[in-house]
């Protein structure tokens, strides 16, 4: 090989390399012109509003304010005629349950607390969904910078192949560092195939929480870095205000008092009032008249079991509440942990790791430019080169899977 195209190929070997840097961030915001640009706040709008699960929990609302009508509807009177044999041979009546002991407003009570666990409830899915949203944000990132970083050693292996080429017909190198090359080639395109599958698979998934076509393409705005750590106790205060689940356990205590109310109320005892218009009692008379009264016995059923059933359940409620603060505790500070070593390991990459291996990768090329070492050699270290960008990217989607983690338990989206 002339000294002129050792040196292009060498120039073509340094600008891959460069490429396969974490801090080449430049190579990984390259996309097709037609892909929109979609922030991580866009996803979740658009999520809000599309999401096939935030739609059908929407339905809830409706039933729930039927269900607030239907408990204050009053019991119906019953209008009944009666024919007999003996005088007053017909009469005409109506009877009109009277609830006692504010059943009705009990019932009215328990419907409303339904409707606040529902409201609870949708808040819930708005949140699992969020979270969901950001973990399936970063993970199609994480896959879109995997495949290019695969893109980017493909080339870089095509481009090996082709100069340990001219180099065998040379006659500088055996064979043997063709085969070698082909071997890494081959390694390199399968390893892209199954990248690019990723990246789509990712971005389906990521589409199926936004409610948007499988195949839908993106521009991702927000880098694997983005996010701002809190302090723990930042964390616990806020996820005492805006924990969702603890929301919904605080709304299914609420209603369960009031079926506690209602069930004690179900022992009072009912009445009846009505009125009987008979005639067709010649000669005694031709019109007369009846009030009636009754009062529901409680002899067979008291309904004093329903009382512990509801008290009992209520006790247990109170308790999960405990138990759920307890584990969100752990949840948070586990979460916080994760993020802030992944952060940490970030940061050591980009500062430290990196530009060792990018120093180790240019001494390399000098070796192989000296004739000192192979060209399977040069491409073993860049490919350790790739390998170290992959372990930063690693650390990146872990920092982010962490910060979904703190988000789910905190209840809010951090920064």
């Amino acid at each position: 090989m002339s000294c002129s195209a050792r040196h292009a190929t060498l120039a073509a070997l340094a600008t891959l390399s460069a490429a396969l840097t974490l801090g080449g961030g430049r190579v990984f915001a390259q996309t097709t012109a037609t892909a929109a640009t979609l922030t991580l706040g866009d996803a979740i709008n658009r999520a809000i509003a599309g999401n096939p699960t935030i739609a059908a929990a929407r339905l809830q609302l409706p039933i729930d304010l039927a269900g607030i009508r239907v408990a204050g509807e009053r019991p119906n009177p019953e209008l009944f005629y009666e024919a007999a044999k003996e005088t007053p041979r017909q009469a005409i009546g109506a009877t009109l349950p009277i609830e006692l002991g504010g059943k009705r407003q009990r019932r009215i009570d328990v419907a409303q607390a339904t409707a606040a666990v529902g409201e609870a409830s949708l808040a819930k899915v708005i949140a699992d969904v969020r979270g969901d949203v950001r973990r399936a944000y970063f993970e199609a990132v994480a896959a879109e910078l995997r495949a290019r970083i695969a893109d980017d050693v493909r080339g870089l292996t095509q481009r090996a192949r082709d100069a340990a080429n001219a180099r065998v017909v040379a006659g500088d190198v055996p064979r043997s560092d063709l085969t070698q090359s082909d071997l890494a080639l081959a390694n390199s395109e399968n390893e892209l195939v199954g990248a690019r599958a990723e990246a789509a698979a990712t971005r389906a998934e990521l589409n199926a929480l936004m409610g948007q076509p499988p195949d839908a393409v993106w521009t991702y705005a927000d880098p694997l870095s983005a996010g701002l750590l809190m302090s723990p106790q930042e964390a616990f205060g806020l996820a005492g205000r805006t924990n969702v689940d603890v929301q919904v356990l605080d709304r299914e205590i609420a209603e369960q008092a009031a079926k506690v109310s209602l069930a004690k109320a179900l022992t009072v005892p009912d009445v009846s009032a009505g009125g009987t218009f008979t005639y067709d009692a010649e000669p005694e008379f031709q019109y007369g008249w009846r009030l009636t009264g009754g009062v529901t016995l409680p002899i067979a059923t008291r309904h004093k079991a329903g009382v512990v059933v509801e008290e009992a359940t209520l006790a247990r409620l109170k308790q999960e509440r405990a138990a759920l603060i307890a584990r969100l505790t752990g949840t948070i500070g586990a979460a916080l942990a994760r993020a802030t070593a992944a952060r940490d390991q970030l940061q050591r990459y980009e500062t430290a790791i990196l530009p060792l291996a990018l120093e180790a990768e240019r001494q390399a090329q000098a070796a192989y430019s000296g004739g000192q070492i192979s060209l399977p050699v040069l491409v073993q270290s860049l490919m350790t080169a790739r390998d170290t960008r992959q372990r930063g990217l690693q650390a990146g989607l872990d920092f982010q899977r962490a910060m979904s983690d703190l988000d789910r338990a905190i209840g809010a989206a951090t920064k």
